[in-house]
């Protein structure tokens, strides 16, 4: 019943640009409406790598959006980024060779379980959530499904190089037997908040394709350039 008292009192800044108007202010939210998905590829890309799509470059505004709702608990802002993860996994669906009509399954990228308990939140996962229901109100049939699970521990990804990261990933992740015939017979689109190297899509695909589900495509809100 406080916060929204506070909120009135104590108005909350824009989350990517700090001004009036938080979380997400109407000069934020234009900049965002006007990004247009494309394929955005990593390079070099890492084998195995699906097509990646992204819906802008990871800088501010939109980097700061991303941190707020990942790191500092901004949930507000899962609306508008799961819109532009959602128009982007479009852009993959529009792209050939995607098999139309078939239902779409988003398989978000695994948060660390350490990373989960610190954020109080599945970053990964709510922006997938928010960008299924955008998605179904296209008229899709999208749901989400979180099957990828660690196969064992790896180091922290942070200041790790393209080779370093493959090697730190390599069969980094799995999918348990009980989800391989669910995913059969689905257009399964890979969803991550940024792509940097692509060595996690790489992985992620590696593990869905040896369960009999490749997945067509991956969709990022941003992409990082290195």
């Amino acid at each position: 019943m406080l916060a929204p008292l506070l909120d009135l009192l104590l108005p909350a800044p824009c989350a990517g640009c700090a001004g009036p108007g938080g979380p997400l202010c109407p000069d934020c939210r234009a900049r965002l409406d006007r990004s247009t998905p494309g394929r955005l590829d990593p390079q070099p890309a890492p084998p195995g790598l699906p097509p990646v799509h992204s819906c802008a470059a990871y800088q501010d505004p939109l980097r700061q959006l991303l941190l707020a709702h990942k790191e500092r608990g901004a949930l507000a802002l899962a609306a508008p980024l799961g819109e532009l993860l959602a128009r982007t996994v479009l852009a993959a669906l529009s792209a050939p060779p995607a098999p139309a009509g078939r239902p779409v399954l988003l398989v978000p990228m695994p948060s660390a379980r350490r990373a989960v308990r610190a954020r109080g939140h599945d970053a990964t996962r709510r922006l997938a959530r928010a960008a299924a229901r955008r998605l179904r109100g296209h008229g899709l049939r999208c749901q989400v499904a979180p099957v990828l699970r660690p196969a064992r521990t790896v180091a922290d990804q942070a200041g790790l190089g393209a080779a370093a990261r493959r090697a730190n990933l390599h069969r980094a992740l799995t999918v348990p037997v009980r989800f391989h015939h669910p995913l059969t017979g689905r257009q399964l689109v890979l969803v991550d908040d940024v792509v940097t190297t692509g060595a996690t899509l790489a992985e992620a695909a590696r593990a869905l394709r040896e369960a009999g589900a490749p997945p067509l495509a991956a969709a990022t809100v941003a992409a990082a350039r290195r």
